[in-house]
C-alpha cells in the first residue's frame, strides 16, 4: 500500500518528517481523511443511544440491536479503510479501536443482549419499600461456562427498578444501602445512561455478573450483601482470601494501597519508558523496522551477534509494551478512586473496582505459552474473545471442557486477536504488512499452545513430569516460551517498528535525553508536535480534534 523511500535517515527525526510528509499527501489525495472527534465516535453514540431504549418488552426493537451492530461494522470498517492519523499512536488506534468496536458491539448485540442478561452491582437506596428481593439475570458465568466465584453470590437480592419510582430520589453516589444486583433500570434516564456507560467501556466485567475468570472475587462482605446474608462481617482473615484471583492478580483491601501501589506503577513506568525512549533513539531498527541496522548503544562486541541483538531488540519491545500498558491501566483507580472516588460515582469508585491488570508472572513458569497469554498478559480483551467461541459451542452443543472445545475457544480467541491488531497494523503509515505480520504472529500462538500441551500430555504418559522436579519442569516452560517467542515475536514486533509506532513520544519531558544521552535533535521537551491539533475540513465531519 505505501513505498518505501531509498534514503538512509540518521535520526528518528527524518522518519517522523516522512512519515508526516507522507500524511500530508494521502490526504492531499483525496482517498483518505483525517481521524477526528468528535464525529469518530459516531458509531459508538448510536449504539449508545439504541441501548438507552428499553427493548425488553418490544420484539420489534429487540431485533433492531442487529441493525445497531451492522451500523456501528459499517462505521468501523469506513474508518479503517478512509481515514487515517498523524499520531503514530494514533495511527494505529484508528484501525485497533475501530475494529474493537466491531467485536465489542458483536458480543452485546449480537452474541448477548445485555439489556436481559446482564446485572451490575450497585448500592441500594435507604428506603426498603425500593427493594425487592430476585435473582438477577443468568449469564454464562453463573450457568458454568466461566470459572469465577461470582454464581455463589448471585442468588441474592437485586434493584427493583422497573418503576418510574426506583431512582427517583437518590443518585447512585448518594445511595448507602447495601450491595444488589441492578438489572437493566427502566427509569430514570441518568440512571440508565450511567448503567449503559458502563457497561460500554468496562471490558473486564468487575462489578457485573459476567466478569472475567482471571479476576478476584469481590470482597466476602460484598459477596454476603449481594446474597441477602446482613449478618457480621466475614473475619479479616477470610477476607484475604478474596485478595489474589487463581492467575495471581491482585485486588485492594484499602484506599492508601491501591493508590500507593498505582502510583509507584505510574512513576516507574514514566522512568522506564524514559529509559526505553533513549535507547531506541540510537537504534535504526525501531524508526522503521530495518533489522539490519546497527544498535549504536551495544557494545561493539556484541553488535556482531545476531542473537543477542534479536534477543535485546525484542526484550526492549516486550518491556516498552509492558510497561505503557501497565502506566496506562494505573491510571484507572487513581482518577476513578483517588481523585473521584464513591462520593460521586458510587460503586464505581470503590477500591475492590480495581484489580490489578497482570496477573503472577509464576502462570508462565508453572503453564507455560498457555500460562503467558491465559494468566499472565492483561486480559482486557478477553471476554469478547471468548463469548462468540462460547456461543458457538452452545449452538453445536459442544462441551467447553473438552478437547474440541478448549481447542476451539484457543482458536476462536487468537484469530480474533489477530484481526483486531491486524486492522492497527494496516491504518499505521508505514510500510507494514498485517497479515503477515501481527495476524499471524497471533494465530501461531494456537500451535505454540497446542503443541507444548501435546508434547506435557506425552511425557506425562511416559512418566516423565511424574518423575521431574517442580523446578526443572518451571525451567522448561520458560525456555519453551521464549525459545518460540525468540522466532515468532519479530511477526508482530517488526511490523510495530515498520509502521513507526515506537516513534511516539509518551513523555513531555525526558531527563536523560534532557542531559544529552538522546539522539541527535533530542532534548528535555518532547512534545514539540503535540498529540493532538484542530483541523477545519470541507465538512462538517471532518473538522475536529484530529490525532
Amino acid at each position: 500500500m505505501y513505498l518505501k523511500e531509498a534514503f538512509v535517515p540518521v535520526t528518528h527525526y527524518d522518519i517522523i518528517d516522512r512519515l508526516n510528509g507522507q500524511y500530508e499527501k494521502l490526504l492531499a489525495s483525496g482517498d483518505y481523511q483525517p481521524f477526528t472527534y468528535p464525529f469518530g465516535t459516531l458509531g459508538a453514540t448510536v449504539v449508545i443511544l439504541y441501548l438507552l431504549l428499553d427493548h425488553r418488552s418490544r420484539p420489534w426493537l429487540r431485533k433492531a440491536r442487529f441493525a445497531a451492530w451492522a451500523f456501528i461494522t459499517i462505521f468501523a470498517i469506513w474508518n479503517i479503510k478512509s481515514f487515517r492519523a498523524r499520531n503514530p499512536a494514533g495511527a494505529f488506534g484508528v484501525g485497533l479501536i475501530s475494529a474493537w468496536s466491531i467485536l465489542w458491539c458483536f458480543m452485546m448485540l449480537v452474541v448477548k443482549d445485555v439489556q436481559q442478561d446482564f446485572s451490575r452491582i450497585e448500592r441500594k437506596e435507604s428506603r426498603l419499600d425500593m427493594i425487592s428481593a430476585s435473582a438477577p439475570p443468568q449469564t454464562a458465568e453463573s450457568n458454568g461456562q466461566a470459572s469465577g466465584s461470582a454464581s455463589a453470590y448471585q442468588s441474592g437480592s437485586t434493584l427493583h427498578n422497573r418503576t418510574s419510582k426506583v431512582g427517583t430520589k437518590q443518585s447512585p453516589a448518594q445511595r448507602t444501602g447495601t450491595l444488589a444486583w441492578q438489572s437493566y433500570p427502566s427509569a430514570p434516564f441518568v440512571e440508565r445512561l450511567d448503567w449503559v456507560a458502563d457497561i460500554f467501556s468496562n471490558f473486564r466485567g468487575m462489578g457485573w455478573n459476567w466478569r472475567i475468570s482471571g479476576l478476584p472475587s469481590p470482597p466476602l462482605w460484598a459477596q454476603a450483601q449481594l446474597a441477602g446474608n446482613l449478618g457480621a462481617p466475614p473475619p479479616e482473615e477470610d477476607e484475604k482470601k478474596t485478595l489474589v484471583s487463581r492467575t495471581g492478580v491482585h485486588r485492594y483491601h484499602d484506599k492508601s494501597s491501591l493508590l500507593r501501589v498505582n502510583l509507584w506503577i505510574f512513576c516507574r513506568d514514566v522512568v522506564i519508558l524514559d529509559i526505553i525512549k533513549t535507547l531506541i533513539s540510537h537504534d535504526a531498527y525501531f524508526w522503521d523496522g530495518n533489522v539490519s541496522a546497527t544498535p549504536n548503544y551495544f557494545p561493539a562486541s556484541l553488535q556482531a551477534s545476531a542473537v543477542t541483538v534479536r534477543s535485546a531488540r525484542l526484550l526492549l519491545s516486550l518491556t516498552a509494551i509492558y510497561t505503557a500498558l501497565q502506566a496506562i491501566f494505573a491510571l484507572g483507580p487513581l482518577f476513578f478512586v483517588g481523585m473521584i472516588g464513591p462520593r460521586y460515582i458510587g460503586v464505581r469508585g470503590e477500591i475492590w473496582m480495581y484489580p490489578d491488570s497482570f496477573g503472577s508472572f509464576s502462570n508462565v513458569l508453572d503453564k507455560g505459552l498457555a500460562g503467558w497469554w491465559g494468566g499472565w498478559w492483561h486480559q482486557t480483551f478477553r471476554y469478547a474473545f471468548e463469548a462468540p467461541s462460547s456461543k458457538l459451542m452452545e449452538l453445536l452443543k459442544i462441551n467447553p471442557k473438552s478437547a474440541t472445545g478448549k481447542f476451539l475457544g484457543l482458536t476462536v480467541a487468537f484469530v480474533l486477536s489477530g484481526m483486531l491488531h491486524a486492522c492497527g497494523s494496516y491504518t499505521q503509515l508505514g510500510h507494514t504488512y498485517p497479515l503477515s505480520g501481527p495476524f499471524l504472529f497471533f494465530v501461531s500462538q494456537i500451535g505454540g499452545i497446542s503443541a507444548q500441551l501435546a508434547l506435557i500430555s506425552f511425557l506425562r504418559r511416559i512418566g516423565v513430569v511424574q518423575r521431574s522436579p517442580k523446578w526443572l519442569q518451571r525451567m522448561a516452560n520458560f525456555v519453551y516460551v521464549h525459545v518460540w517467542f525468540y522466532y515468532t515475536a519479530p511477526l508482530l514486533c517488526d511490523d510495530f517498528a515498520r509502521g513507526g509506532i515506537w516513534l511516539f513520544e509518551p513523555l513531555p519531558v525526558s531527563p536523560l535525553r534532557g542531559l544529552g544521552l538522546g539522539g541527535k535533535g533530542d532534548g528535555f521537551w518532547c512534545w514539540w508536535g503535540g498529540i493532538v491539533r484542530w483541523h477545519k475540513g470541507d465538512r462538517w465531519w471532518n473538522t475536529g480534534l484530529a490525532l
